[in-house]
């Protein structure tokens, strides 16, 4: 048997595979955050085709382009919505994509390939798989209603943008802050300008400064979180688990605005042949819906403060006493 280059015999088949089996658990997005369908169906296809990317040597970055190519053919499929097979085919599409994208994730956690640069891919390629489909649709739709419907695709599609990079951001927050994943730490936008970068990087600016005007408190809080974190690590367990406690359930909440909903109303509203109401749904009911998440999280966030605050007066209170007890 071959050596690698640091001497070590590469790990048979059979042992990789027992690896990957005990380590892609952890390598999955956080359960009990995740939407209904995801659990049920999207994920456990997801780790499947995981556990044979690791195998064979397949790389993250494959996989999410892989899923872009799925989704830039459901945008071709999605222009034909008038013709029998075109929604049943754009649909089939991005669910594919959906898995490709829940195994791209699950592989680069599982073979510690996470990087900057691939979260940027992964976000490009998301972002890509959407635009196929509204230009398809809004193609479509010119040729039967009219021009001016490209407005409506338009602001749907910004729209979109805005209320994606909000809902990323509660999971990264709840995956750092409640279990201490620090893939999932938002970073801070003085450092990301400090640095020189191309086109990617820049657009990977963008992204990050949009979540921080969607944050609904959450990193004005950020900062006191990690001081309080850093003088007491010996409580860091009972505050993470203090944090879960109150966000898991309004995290949750927050896949009303995941991509699973979209791909749903593209379907419904392509196969019924009105595409342009999901445009109008996009733009104004997903709008409504993320206002009133950003509203909500900002009294969890309230909630925890006080926790927070309760959680100092105690310490100090733990600390005073033990001073005193060491005087007398």
């Amino acid at each position: 048997m071959s050596e690698d280059a640091s001497g070590r015999r590469p790990a048979s088949a059979e042992a990789t595979a027992k690896a990957t089996l005990e380590d892609l658990e952890s390598a999955s997005r956080t359960p009990e955050i995740e939407e209904f369908t995801n659990l049920r169906f999207i994920h456990p296809a997801s780790r499947r085709l995981t556990l044979w990317f690791a195998r064979i040597g397949v790389t993250p970055n494959f996989v999410s382009l892989t899923g872009m190519t799925c989704g830039i053919l459901a945008g071709i499929a999605y222009f034909h919505y008038a013709s029998w097979w075109g929604a049943p085919l754009g649909f089939a599409l991005m669910i594919a994509w959906h898995i490709l994208d829940g195994s791209d994730g699950q592989l680069a956690r599982l073979t510690h390939r996470q990087s900057p640069f691939g979260k940027i891919i992964d976000g490009i390629c998301d972002y890509v798989t959407f635009l196929s489909v509204y230009v398809g649709l809004g193609l479509a739709m010119a040729e039967r209603f009219g021009p001016e419907l490209w407005g409506l695709v338009v602001l749907a599609g910004l729209a979109h943008a805005v209320q994606s990079a909000a809902y990323e951001l509660q999971r990264q927050e709840y995956d750092f802050w409640g279990h201490d994943k620090r893939s999932a730490e938002l970073p801070r936008l003085e450092d990301l300008r400090a640095r020189r970068g191309g086109p990617l990087h820049r657009l990977y600016v963008r992204y990050v400064q949009l979540q921080y005007l969607t944050s609904g408190g959450a990193v004005r809080l950020r900062e006191r979180l990690a001081a309080v974190l850093a003088r007491h690590p010996e409580a860091q367990a009972r505050i993470r688990a203090r944090y879960r406690e109150l966000f898991a359930g309004p995290v949750r909440a927050w896949a009303l605005l995941s991509s699973n909903y979209r791909t749903l109303g593209i379907f419904l509203g392509a196969v019924f042949g009105v595409p342009w109401l999901y445009f109008l749904w996009e733009l104004v009911g997903f709008s409504l819906l993320m206002g009133w998440r950003i509203h909500a999280q900002r009294r969890h966030w309230h909630a925890f403060a006080r926790f927070l605050d309760e959680f100092g007066a105690e310490s100090t209170a733990d600390a005073a006493g033990a001073s005193a007890g060491t005087e007398a």
